[in-house]
């Protein structure tokens, strides 16, 4: 028999205690909402005076506010429309960035080419 006892077979762990000791698990869901108040409703949060409740994923104006549901698509639509805009001209830009390289080489080109021609008429003279 070894000293300390065999280390290699642990203990028999206890059975647990029950989870709940009170009969609340018993009760139907529309008792316990009766009983405990769980009936939450949508979420609700007041920002700057503003009362907001989220419903179907969105944030909606619960206090009607200031900007109608017509007026908020209005200006989701003009958003689209400044933002493709906004990408046009940016690539109007880069185009015309393009040209003013290209112009701007080539003019080096051709000045070069002058200074060579002057030089080399100089040597000859």
């Amino acid at each position: 028999m070894p000293l300390f006892g065999n280390i290699f077979s642990p203990k028999k762990t206890p059975p647990r205690k029950s989870a709940s000791l009170s009969n609340l698990h018993t009760l139907d869901r529309s008792t316990r909402e009766i009983e405990l108040g769980l009936e939450y409703g949508s979420p609700v949060m007041n920002i700057g005076g503003q009362s907001l409740k989220f419903e179907d994923g969105q944030w909606i104006s619960e206090s009607g506010g200031n900007v109608s549901g017509k007026e908020v698509q209005r200006l989701k639509k003009r958003n689209l429309q400044l933002e493709e805009e906004n990408n046009l001209l940016r690539l109007k830009i880069e185009v015309l960035l393009d040209m003013l390289s290209e112009s701007t080489a080539e003019t080096h080109l051709v000045q070069k080419e002058l200074e060579d021609m002057k030089s080399s008429s100089r040597r000859q003279t």
